[in-house]
C-alpha cells in the first residue's frame, strides 16, 4: 500500500490518500495526532507526507510511520525549513526543522545521539533544500549550489548565507 499522509487537496491516484478533514477523495478520515494510524504494521511501502509534520508533535508520527512502513520502504517528507517565511505566515505551524533534524532518526545518527528514540530508519536517502523561485531568480543558483553536497547545505545553515537567502522547503526521504 502506498499512503498519502495529510493528502489535503493533494489526492494522489493508486495511493490511499488520509487527511484530518472531509475532503471528497479522502479514503481514510483521521487526525495524525491519533496515534496509532489506522494500519498494520509493515503494510506500506511508499508515504507520502508534505506539509504536515510542522503543525504536529511529530515525534510519535515518525514511530508510527515506522511501524506501518515495511522494511526497505520509504517515508518522503516535505517540512518548512526553519529560514521559510511560511514558519511565521501560518498559525497552525509548531516545529521548524533543519537539514540534519531527520539524522536523529537514522540507525548510524551523525549526532551520536540514537539514545533518544526507541525507533530509527536505516538511513536518509535523499535530502534536498528547496528555494522560492518565479520573481527571485537568483534561487534557482541558489539552489543547485547549496544542493551539491551536504557539506555545502551546512555550511549554508551556519552562516549568514542562509538569513540572506532563505530557503523554502527541506525534502527528505527516509529508508526503514
Amino acid at each position: 500500500m502506498k499512503l498519502n499522509l495529510g493528502c489535503g487537496y493533494d489526492l494522489k491516484k493508486g495511493w490511499t490518500n488520509l487527511d484530518s478533514s472531509k475532503i471528497q477523495g479522502v479514503d481514510v478520515v483521521w487526525n495524525i495526532e491519533n496515534l496509532p494510524l489506522p494500519f498494520d504494521d509493515e503494510t506500506c511501502t511508499d508515504i507520502l507526507c508534505q506539509d504536515v509534520l510542522e503543525h504536529t508533535e511529530y515525534i510519535p508520527i515518525l514511530k508510527d510511520i515506522n511501524r506501518i512502513l515495511k522494511k526497505e520502504g520509504e517515508v518522503k517528507i516535505r517540512v518548512p525549513h526553519f529560514t521559510s517565511k511560511n514558519n511565521f505566515v501560518d498559525p497552525t505551524h509548531k516545529k521548524m526543522f533543519s537539514i540534519e533534524t531527520f539524522d536523529f532518526f537514522t540507525h548510524s545518527s551523525i549526532h551520536g545521539r540514537n539514545y533518544y528514540f526507541d525507533f530509527s530508519f536505516s538511513s536518509i536517502s535523499q535530502r534536498t533544500i528547496t528555494f522560492q523561485k518565479g520573481f527571485h531568480i537568483h534561487n534557482y543558483v541558489m539552489e543547485w549550489v547549496i544542493n551539491l553536497n551536504t557539506r555545502i547545505m551546512n555550511i549554508y545553515e551556519n552562516t549568514f548565507l542562509s538569513r540572506i537567502f532563505p530557503a523554502l522547503n527541506i525534502e527528505v526521504t527516509l529508508v526503514k
